[in-house]
């Protein structure tokens, strides 16, 4: 009997990306659909669930993706309601990558520090990668910023993560390269992630840091976020700090996407979110 992951998307078009990790994950079939809303996720839900024996049950998955986290997370929310006793099968979230790159972001960060009463700052941290790094690091006790252009948008950020995990996350506006280095000042890790081919920092923003330890940029496209620094960096020690580029800690991202596909198939009761993708990034860092 064949591995089949349906990929719920919450764009128009599913994403390509997300399919060739799933096949290269252990599935024997992906099956996507795009413009995925809790409105209409119940009729493919219900295929999911009623088509197979229990003993089969842990053969279909769901992956939920999309750009849009919040709307993945509401439609998380709408797959599970659909769910009872002997009618469930596996699901994952990772809308934008963002569940697997931030644990891969943060694991690798913990790799190199403890992260128990650091002072965490997030770089353009209002995005999918940002929120859930922030929240994830704040989980391990580090007491976390994020920055955003407007102090509007760090301000729902910080409250969506804590309506989500329970976690307090200071924002600060910081609109331009002066005001992210000040946000830093004070920083024991900086994690940037912000949007492509944007510089965040400039490598004398951060090069003299004494409180510095860790650096890490998930930006992958030049220029990369953080000036002076490399996306291909793995842990590389910099200026007296240690720094992760986007690919440096962009391998862990790619086996921990694949092993969390591998993963759904071993029962059909799992929901991989944030926490649990977390805990296991840690495990394979």
């Amino acid at each position: 009997m064949k591995k089949l992951l349906f990929q719920f998307d919450t764009d128009p078009l599913f994403s390509s990306f997300d399919t060739v990790v799933a096949y290269d994950g252990g599935a024997d079939r992906v099956i996507g659909h795009g413009n995925v809303t809790p409105d209409n996720v119940g009729t493919l839900v219900d295929g999911c669930i009623f088509t197979r024996a229990p003993k089969d049950k842990k053969k279909t998955a769901i992956f939920i993706g999309g750009s849009n986290m919040e709307a993945g997370q509401n439609l998380l929310a709408a797959v599970q309601k659909h769910f009872f006793p002997g009618f469930q099968v596996s699901v994952m979230l990772d809308s934008n990558g963002s569940n697997t790159t931030a644990a891969a972001a943060v694991a690798k960060i913990a790799s190199s520090t403890s992260l128990k009463g650091k002072s965490a700052v997030v770089l353009a941290g209002t995005g999918p990668v940002g929120q859930r790094a922030a929240a994830m690091m704040a989980l391990e006790g580090a007491e976390v910023a994020i920055t955003s252009r407007h102090i509007f948008n760090a301000e729902k950020a910080c409250f969506a993560m804590q309506e989500r995990f329970g976690v307090n996350i200071t924002p600060i506006e910081a609109a331009d390269l002066d005001a992210r280095a000040h946000a830093i000042q004070h920083a024991n890790i900086v994690l940037a992630t912000g949007a492509a081919g944007v510089e965040l920092l400039k490598e004398e923003h951060w090069r003299d840091n004494p409180n510095l330890e860790v650096l890490a940029d998930a930006n992958a496209t030049p220029p990369v976020g953080i000036g002076g620094t490399d996306v291909m960096d793995k842990g590389e020690p910099r200026h007296g700090k240690i720094v992760w580029g986007a690919i440096g800690f962009g391998t862990l991202k790619l086996a921990l996407h694949r092993a969390c596909i591998a993963k759904l198939f071993e029962s059909n009761k799992q929901v991989l979110d944030a926490e649990i993708i977390f805990a296991l990034a840690k495990q394979m860092a």
